[in-house]
């Protein structure tokens, strides 16, 4: 059986011949803790494209979520870039624990990741105002980290399987009780975790759209309704609708306010969902 890096690596050479390619930057700016940068820039792009950042889970690469997702694939046909963080930590998992990664411009994975997004703006032209993230399992946690320190530069985020802003936080990479759905608060004291990260910051919060299954073992099924409880706080929207079995059977969708927060729950899903990328990018506007 080919491993995951045999397989990236293949991937990359078929890129390669196709044109575009995953690449590595080096030197692109701000980097605390050694994060690395992989990008895809598609032939075909418009002047200032579209970012998305795209995060991968404990034990990933920046070339497992490349090759495991459409990104890449979408970017061909869209004309958006895919930055691929890879994370310094040995087991793979993101920073989201720290209080430096938790707070605007201190520090942390989360530091390295906005520099990256800047250096694309500078680099690249690309438009500020399209500058989007997803991710799943420690990369969803991550999306949550980057929607409360840097909401200055993302547009919005899709956080498959995750937990809310400031879960994790403490002293070490892994928080059993957050992993076990065992850490609740009120919507406002939620808020106010997200709030306290960019004291002074009054400008426009990224929307937020979240899947999580009812099944899953890694990162429990609560930590769905606190992320919802947090982000609708955050914006000031209340639940609106609800409907079940929408675009996908089992799924019950949950939209607050004019769709500043969505939520996918997903009957009997496990800890690994899909990665929806069609519906990621319809979520963005792309």
């Amino acid at each position: 059986m080919l491993s995951i890096r045999r397989l990236a690596s293949l991937a990359l050479l078929v890129s390669s011949a196709l044109g575009a390619q995953l690449t590595q930057v080096n030197n692109y700016g701000e980097n605390p803790t050694g994060v690395q940068m992989w990008v895809y820039v598609p032939d075909n792009r418009p002047q200032n494209p579209a970012v998305i950042v795209a995060m991968h889970w404990c034990t990933g690469t920046a070339q497992a979520y490349y090759s495991g997702t459409q990104y890449a694939r979408q970017a061909d046909s869209k004309g958006f870039i895919v930055i691929y963080p890879d994370a310094p930590d040995s087991g793979g998992c993101w920073d989201v624990h720290s209080d430096a990664t938790l707070r605007h411009d201190a520090g942390g994975d989360s530091k390295a990741i906005a520099s990256m997004v800047k250096y694309a703006i500078q680099n690249y032209g690309a438009d500020p105002n399209k500058i989007f993230m997803t991710g799943t399992s420690s990369g969803a946690m991550m999306v949550n980290v980057l929607a409360g320190s840097y909401p200055d530069l993302f547009k919005a985020g899709s956080a498959n399987a995750g937990v809310p802003f400031g879960c994790f936080r403490g002293q070490d990479m892994w928080h059993s009780q957050c992993a076990n759905g065992q850490v609740s608060k009120s919507a406002q004291q939620w808020g106010d975790d997200v709030r306290n990260a960019y004291p002074g910051y009054g400008g426009p919060r990224p929307k937020m759209l979240l899947f999580h299954g009812a099944n899953d073992d890694t990162l429990r099924y609560p930590n769905y309704n606190e992320a919802l409880k947090q982000w609708s706080n955050v914006h000031g929207v209340s639940l609106t609708s609800t409907k079940q079995n929408t675009f996908q059977n089992g799924y019950t969708e949950s939209i607050y306010g004019n769709g500043e927060v969505v939520g996918y729950s997903v009957g009997n899903g496990p800890h690994n969902l899909p990665a929806h990328e069609d519906k990621v990018l319809a979520f963005f506007g792309l």
